[in-house]
């Protein structure tokens, strides 16, 4: 049937693996159609393999092959056939190994001396890596014309005084999420969409829609990243009901744009950012741009009823001060629709709970409470200095 060994790394991940068949695609957009896909890897989300195939579930191998064979994930593999041979039913019991096949073929097949083998050079690489021609000297030297990697503007303005906590105040929702938003909602790894505000960022910097390659691929510049933020085409944010993927508000009766432009607007204007968002938020990978396109759009905080651990200390480890709901409270428990402006109580180190109002268009505030999610002494530290990057520059500079 054609399968290949590709479990390693990202291979098929999130598009990896190569764009859909072009008349399938088209089929699946134009008719709206919930493809599903079975796959044998570790972790599960919306998107798994493909951006147009919204169903995916985890299986052993002899199962992916089984509904291979099937070609659907509608059928009950245990009562109904795989399909027929010369008008007889064949049954997924009727191609099943047994233990006994399994270990014999394991037996004739693995050898310690083949995973040696493999690994022995594997650091070597080939004569087109080791001809390649790598700049000199320590420090390295920013290729301006460069799409893959750009200098970043985390150090911009930095002085090495500690600039402490600052306060956030008429602060603007940017998007209004639901449970269990993932990281890769938040800032997808996989293929680019030529109309997407990065997309467009690399045509009009010259780049051919044939070489954009992946978000995964252009983490070593913020340009991309930061307009891939929330660009996942399955994001759904109650700001912009209706759409589907990275789209926002400026205000209630104004058209949707992208959520990266909604940013630059709120930028020009000095105006800070927030997120609100459901149980959960940032589940998945612990993906480091989650945290840090986030910080770069202009995001000071996010209130969340729950948060993935991992997730919780990249927040502040990028500067972003994230903030719970109250046990049984959430942002439409408490009648937001997002469109308020946010005035965030100062904080300190001794400070556990906060104060937030929500001053609606027509003058109505909102006054509610939220933990603070800086669980410890060192995560106040790093939040202090205005994340960790910041924090461990000081602290070589100081030696």
């Amino acid at each position: 049937m054609g399968f290949n060994i590709v479990g390693y790394g990202c291979t098929t991940c999130i598009g990896n693996s190569g764009p859909l068949d072009p008349a399938v695609a088209k089929r699946v957009q134009e008719n709206n159609i919930s493809a599903s896909s079975v796959l044998s890897g570790n972790r599960n989300f919306e998107g798994r393999i493909h951006p147009l195939v919204k169903h995916n579930f985890l299986a052993s191998p002899p199962l992916v092959v089984a509904y291979a064979i099937a070609g659907s994930t509608m059928l009950d593999l245990t009562n109904e056939p795989l399909g027929n041979v010369e008008g007889k039913d064949i049954f997924l019991k009727d191609i099943w190994p047994s233990q006994n096949e399994i270990e014999k073929i394991i037996e004739e097949t693995i050898d310690p001396v083949m995973f040696s083998k493999a690994y022995e050079d594997s650091i070597q690489g080939d004569d087109a890596w080791k001809n390649l021609e790598t700049p000199q000297g320590e420090i390295y030297e920013w290729q301006e014309n460069s799409t893959y990697i750009k200098k970043p503007p985390y150090f911009e303005s930095m002085s090495m005084d500690i600039p402490g906590i600052k306060t956030i105040q008429n602060a603007r929702a940017l998007a209004l999420l639901g449970d269990s938003v993932t990281t890769d909602h938040i800032s997808p790894a996989g293929n680019i969409d030529p109309e997407s505000p990065a997309g467009r960022y690399l045509k009009d910097n010259g780049v051919e829609r044939k070489d954009f390659n992946s978000y995964g691929s252009r983490r070593g510049n913020h340009e991309v990243m930061m307009r891939g933020t929330f660009a996942n085409i399955r994001l759904r944010n109650k700001l912009a009901p209706g759409t589907e993927g990275g789209w926002t508000k400026l205000s209630e009766n104004e058209e949707p744009i992208s959520i990266f432009e909604a940013a630059e607007e709120f930028r020009s204007s000095d105006t800070d950012l927030i997120v609100l968002a459901g149980k959960e938020y940032g589940t998945g990978s612990s993906r480091d741009w989650a945290a840090k396109g986030v910080s770069l759009l202009g995001v000071k905080a996010v209130i969340a009823e729950s948060y993935e651990r991992i997730h919780r200390s990249n927040l502040i480890g990028m500067g972003v001060l994230p903030l719970e709901f109250n046990n049984g409270e959430s942002a439409e428990s408490i009648g937001l629709n997002g469109f308020e402006s946010f005035d965030i109580e100062s904080i300190t180190k001794d400070s556990r709970v906060l104060s937030v109002k929500a001053k609606s268009i027509d003058g109505e505030v909102n006054t509610f409470e939220v933990k603070i999610r800086i669980d410890t002494p060192k995560e106040w530290e790093y939040f202090e200095h205005g994340g960790i990057l910041h924090y461990v520059i000081r602290r070589l500079v100081a030696k």
